[in-house]
């Protein structure tokens, strides 16, 4: 018999075969919806909260606080009621409806700030409070590392070593960091391939970090190339996924696809995957499918 959270990981691979038009090129979302919390982000909410407890760095009492844009506040509020630890998640005041009710639902505290950068500046200060402490998924080595034991190997497994390019938005870039650090490992020649919203797009879940707010654990050498996508662009492909593909996801996953649907067209062959990282679920109460 399993726990919620033994289930986390080992996500499927689905390939589109009606959205790229490429007969020598194959393209896979990798499913992160499947995840028990619905999304990428359990996998770092599992391993920075089991490494905290295991380094004694959450006590009884303790209380955790983080900044976050929805799908790891989600996470981290199904893992720390697992584990009985009360936390307070502070999100930006544009985050949907449905993302806050599922965090109140797994009891955490939710507070609403204007923007990420707000909230980020708001949980590292109260952090230094007695009885508070912030797992920053910013600059947390555990949130990559979770990614290099886990969405690395699986995606190693699942193409068996066939994969040549891994497109994944950019958030907190654990993602990238840690499966990038795995598939470079077995093989230095797959491309690693970072997606980031155009100047003045507003994409849930990734952003264009000024100098002042890039995540520490980011490290440039592991990103081969950094293509921007619009808000329009990643609305529309969240859109095609659900209605060409049946792959029903957020934004972010519309904006991957649409790099990896691109590289897609620049190549004469290859095995692309690209990250899928939730579902479409918790944007009903946006505008993303109303059209």
């Amino acid at each position: 018999m399993s726990r919620i959270i033994d289930l986390v990981g080992k996500t499927p691979l689905v390939e589109l075969t009606n959205l790229n038009p490429s007969k020598n090129v194959k393209v896979y979302a990798k499913m992160e919806g499947h995840n028990p919390g619905g999304s990428v982000k359990d996998k770092a909410a599992l391993n920075m909260i089991r490494s905290a407890i295991d380094r004694g760095e959450i006590k009884t009492g303790t209380t955790l606080i983080e900044a976050t844009s929805g799908n790891t506040g989600i996470a981290l509020a199904m893992v720390a009621g697992i584990y009985n630890i009360p936390i307070e998640l502070i999100m930006p005041s544009n985050s949907t409806r449905e993302r806050v009710q599922t965090m109140e639902a797994f009891g955490a505290k939710v507070i609403l700030l204007e923007s990420i950068e707000a909230c980020r500046d708001y949980a590292e200060e109260k952090s230094v409070l007695p009885g508070y402490f912030m797992l920053n998924q910013f600059a947390n080595k555990d949130n990559y590392l979770a990614h290099y034991k886990s969405t690395g190997p699986e995606i190693w497994d699942e193409t068996e070593g066939k994969v040549t390019h891994f497109v994944s938005s950019m958030g907190t870039t654990g993602t990238i960091m840690g499966t990038s650090m795995y598939l470079k490992e077995k093989n230095r020649d797959i491309q690693i391939i970072g997606c980031q919203p155009t100047e003045g797009s507003s994409i849930p879940g990734i952003r264009r970090w000024s100098p002042e707010y890039l995540p520490a654990i980011y490290d440039a050498s592991r990103v081969d190339k950094i293509y921007d996508v619009s808000e329009q662009e990643a609305s529309f492909m969240a859109r095609q996924l659900a209605l060409k593909e049946g792959i029903f996801s957020g934004m972010s996953s519309g904006g991957a696809a649409t790099i990896a649907l691109r590289a897609a067209a620049e190549l004469n062959e290859g095995v692309i995957v690209f990250i899928c990282c939730d579902r479409g679920d918790r944007y009903l109460s946006s505008d993303l499918f109303n059209v």
